[in-house]
């Protein structure tokens, strides 16, 4: 077993082999190892954690890569942004999205500190937003879909009297399985295991507490050095369903500092929080379309596992509406059969990746624990990189993604081809907008007044005898590119450097980025090049896009 990777073989009914598992909860399982890992994961690791055959991994290798839950690179496999589908419908079936976006960032805002959403996952804390103040260099703060222990974390202490008496049973068990914490990797250890009856009684009494006051303060108690602060966000019964949290470094508050600095501004937005989730108005944005299930069997054959993609189907389409889907629901929203949806569904509810409320079927926030919390820290170079390799490797020439700065480009991803007559330009390189292919893509998208500005603060002078540099050539040839969606650059940055490019939309359709293609201008004209390259180009870009809108659902892409 490769170092890192833990052993999780798929639960199976009492004195059945690995083997009799079903097909949805070996995938599952395939996934969690994968988001688990510390490093790269090989199809051979996977079948010594989990216990099956090296045929069956494969199988469900090929049906994830088909799925594009997963891909391969080389002989490792890594986690695909369309993962975070199952993320995201829990977010948006819950309300959560919708709810949170504006209040953390508020948060943030007024407090400069990193600010989350924590609800209870089982018996433990997991968190599902997080905003970061503007402008700080190195912001404090875990990830959304990280995994805490409930009796290390303020937020945990908030959400425990919301406890029924099957979750004592299970933090029971769980701590006695792991007393160190060993198995949360988002905080330290511990050096000693507390008495149990010890730690039980502590955390009853600060959870009792926490409930009366309607705060409570871990002085670096999940981590030497972070204080927290957390309230609760209450349902109309007056059951906690959220915590809001603050943390921050003790080197700026201590823990009353920290209460007597937020906890007011933190219980008024908790309030508002519940007011959006419970309110008169709940209606949402409809979430990404995402495609219902889709046989590969006759192309794949035996290889692919209809019961795998099924089940996969069935969860993604529970996050398509506020609250969840009934079982009539999810079946015509997932393209399955009646039985098939049920089947898949009560499995599902099994495994703990869906709950059951009334008659309707949503998301479990366990669903995070399936690569969210490593995905959602991706950026635009991020995504981008492995799809402008490929680029790259299918042309044969070397391919960039670079944003908008001002009156430059900002080269933030590149793959270069091994060339003679390659440009040398690396990320962090900084070029003049209006000579450019990526910065004229980028310029035509902005607003008649924006461009015009960026042209006129543009120092422009004529890099060679082709360049254009008169504000009434440039306002051209930048409706040109806007009308046609493209744009080429022959030689006017550089003589013999020609480059093509496209943009890179987010959900609003706002060129986030640009893509290009550099080579030698060679004896073939310009016309030649946009024409054998540009199908190459655009499939690039689209395939970022469609990355961006499962990565990005609701807040703007990073690209720093």
């Amino acid at each position: 077993m490769a170092p890192g990777v833990t052993r999780t073989a798929p639960t199976a009914p009492a004195g059945s082999p690995a083997e009799a598992a079903g097909p949805l909860e070996r995938g599952l399982a395939v996934l969690r190892i994968v988001a688990d890992a510390p490093h790269s994961v090989r199809p051979g690791d996977l079948a010594r954690a989990t216990g099956l055959a090296r045929s069956t991994v494969d199988r469900i290798i090929t049906t994830l890569n088909h799925l594009d839950y997963l891909r391969t690179a080389g002989r490792d496999l890594v986690l695909a942004p369309r993962l975070m589908e199952f993320g995201n419908a829990y977010l948006h079936a819950s309300g959560m999205s919708r709810a949170l976006r504006p209040s953390l960032d508020r948060l943030a805002r007024a407090l400069d500190e990193s600010v989350s959403a924590i609800v209870l996952d089982g018996c433990d804390a997991r968190i599902v937003g997080k905003a970061v103040p503007p402008g700080r260099v190195i912001p404090l703060g875990f990830r959304v879909g990280d995994l805490l222990p409930a009796e290390r974390c303020a937020a945990g202490a908030v959400l425990a009297p919301g406890w029924r008496p099957d979750t004592y049973e299970a933090w029971r068990a769980r701590r006695a399985a792991d007393p160190l914490d060993e198995t949360f990797p988002t905080v330290p250890a511990r050096v000693t295991a507390p008495a149990p009856e010890r730690t039980e009684a502590g955390f009853a009494a600060w959870s009792a507490a926490a409930d009366a006051d309607g705060w409570a303060l871990d002085d670096q108690l999940v981590a030497p050095g972070l204080v927290a602060l957390a309230v609760p966000v209450r349902d109309p019964d007056g059951r906690p369903v959220c915590a809001i949290s603050v943390l921050t470094h003790t080197s700026r508050h201590s823990g009353e500092q920290l209460r007597g600095h937020a906890l007011a501004t933190m219980t008024e937005e908790a309030l508002r929080i519940a007011d959006e989730l419970y309110g008169a108005s709940t209606a949402a944005a409809a979430p990404p379309a995402t495609p219902a299930y889709a046989d590969a069997k006759p192309e794949l054959g035996p290889s692919f596992l209809q019961a795998l993609a099924r089940g996969l189907a069935v969860l993604t389409a529970l996050g398509r509406q506020r609250g969840g889907l009934t079982l009539g629901e999810a079946a015509e929203d997932s393209g399955l059969s009646y039985p098939s949806a049920r089947r898949n569904l009560l499995t599902l509810r099994q495994l703990g990746y869906v709950e059951q409320r009334d008659r309707r079927f949503l998301p479990s926030p366990r669903v995070l624990e399936l690569g969210y919390a490593r995905l959602s820290a991706l950026t635009l170079a991020d995504i981008a990189q492995p799809h402008l390799t490929e680029l790259a490797g299918n042309v044969r020439e070397s391919a960039s993604l670079a944003v908008l700065d001002g009156t430059e480009v900002h080269y933030v991803a590149r793959a270069a081809a091994q060339q003679i007559t390659s440009a040398r330009i690396m990320p962090g390189t900084r070029l003049p907008a209006y000579a450019t292919s990526m910065g004229r893509v980028l310029l035509a998208d902005l607003p008649e007044t924006d461009r015009r500005e960026r042209i006129d603060a543009s120092h422009r002078r004529s890099l060679t005898r082709h360049t254009l540099t008169s504000p009434e050539a440039l306002g051209a040839e930048l409706d040109r590119v806007a009308r046609e969606g493209h744009a080429l650059v022959e030689q006017e940055l550089e003589t013999g450097l020609r480059s093509l490019a496209v943009p890179v939309r987010d959900r609003g359709d706002r060129a986030v980025g640009a893509v290009n293609i550099a080579l030698h201008a060679g004896p073939e004209p310009p016309e030649h090049t946009r024409n054998t390259l540009l199908p190459a180009l655009r499939a690039c870009a689209a395939r970022i896009e469609s990355d961006l809108t499962v990565a990005f659902p609701d807040s703007p892409v990073r690209t720093d």
